[in-house]
């Protein structure tokens, strides 16, 4: 059973990774040294790979090339469960003007920042923790998280004033990213088999959960005996990733090979994420994933999570449920999943994997 309550405080005082960023010349503190299981691993940076390239100006050419686009994406989810899109859109001055406006509140002075404060109660606002366990290793960055639908949570008060231009790029930023999720759920729907909107109508049609987290990873002296952002797959239906095209960082798991991501600029990175997961009873896979940090370079990245309507439980599509392949998941309402989540903090791909239904 899911206990309803989020905590309404943190577990110990916050300290801010970007303040012991520097002030921590040589050395990190003890709470960010990862097991050593867990701490990145020089060979990884030696497989020479990366997620697929897609061209999504296919999908709106000839049959033929949105034939070969819709099987490129198809692959890409069957293989990785991660790609990069090109052509997809949204102007790359808006990309280029969202990131850099987050960069410029990360760089204004605590006391602003501290103003938007969080807490494990919303996550909305200022945050340098996730999950709530007493004494948890933690991670090397700071965040921001903000809801942008549905419009019942959108709360401007938790939006930051500073830089001006926020409050309005963040807004265009979403409205373009809504449309855009809104085109690959039609692409995922088609692929699995399924009407074009089923995965939009699961999700609980135009009345879906769409928010924002802005991840600022400061330089480290020593990076490598942390992570910016643990292993952990993510729990909500699709992330599109604004990553900072200059300073790679991010890791995808590949078998047993962590596939350092060479991003491309104005792409945006998509994975699938555990509720797609579900719905498409494992068809597609949400993949664990994980941030490097670096000892000479900050790096800003905006996740945004498009997820179903926070009360509509999510279960395998009927059409995906056969006798050889059985539902895999029992019900549960994103809010629940949600919960159960942020009591724990990222996690590898556990969380998804405990929801399956006993056999």
């Amino acid at each position: 059973m899911i206990n309803n309550n989020s905590p309404q405080d943190w577990p110990e005082p916050i300290v801010r990774v970007q303040s012991l960023s520097e002030s921590c010349i040589d050395s990190i503190p003890e709470r960010y040294i990862k097991p050593l299981s867990d701490r990145p691993s020089p060979a990884a940076d030696a497989v020479d790979d990366n997620i697929p390239i897609i061209d999504l100006s296919g999908l709106y050419g000839d049959p033929d090339a949105r034939a070969t686009t819709l099987k490129q994406i198809s692959e890409a989810c069957n293989d990785w469960g991660f790609f990069q899109i090109v052509n997809h859109g949204v102007s790359p001055h808006l990309m280029d003007m969202a990131r850099e406006t987050w960069r410029k509140f990360f760089h204004m002075p605590l006391e602003v920042k501290q103003q938007y404060a969080n807490s494990p109660k919303t996550y909305e606002g200022y945050g340098s923790r996730l999950g709530v366990e007493k004494g948890a290793i933690l991670d090397w960055s700071d965040y921001y998280y903000l809801h942008y639908l549905p419009l019942s949570l959108k709360d401007y008060n938790k939006w930051p004033t500073q830089p001006p231009s926020c409050s309005e790029v963040c807004d265009e930023y979403g409205r373009e990213l809504v449309k855009l999720c809104g085109r690959l759920m039609k692409v995922l729907s088609i692929n699995l088999g399924l009407e074009e909107g089923f995965l939009q109508k699961a999700f609980g049609g135009e009345d879906i959960g769409a928010c924002l987290r802005v991840n600022f990873y400061p330089k480290c002296p020593q990076p490598e005996l942390t992570l910016g952002l643990s292993s952990h797959s993510d729990p909500g239906g699709m992330t599109l990733l604004l990553s900072d095209d200059q300073v790679p960082g991010l890791q995808v798991r590949k078998g047993d090979n962590w596939i350092t991501v060479k991003p491309v600029p104005h792409a945006f990175i998509v994975n699938i994420g555990d509720q797609i997961q579900v719905l498409s009873n494992a068809n597609y896979k949400s993949v664990e994933h994980r941030v490097l940090v670096n000892s000479n370079k900050e790096r800003v990245s905006l996740a945004f999570f498009y997820n179903p309507k926070s009360n509509i439980p999510i279960e395998p599509a009927k059409e995906l449920v056969k006798p050889e392949r059985p539902a895999l998941y029992t019900a549960m309402t994103f809010d629940e999943y949600r919960l159960f989540i942020r009591l724990r903090g990222p996690c590898g791909k556990s969380h998804v994997e405990s929801l399956k239904s006993p056999r």
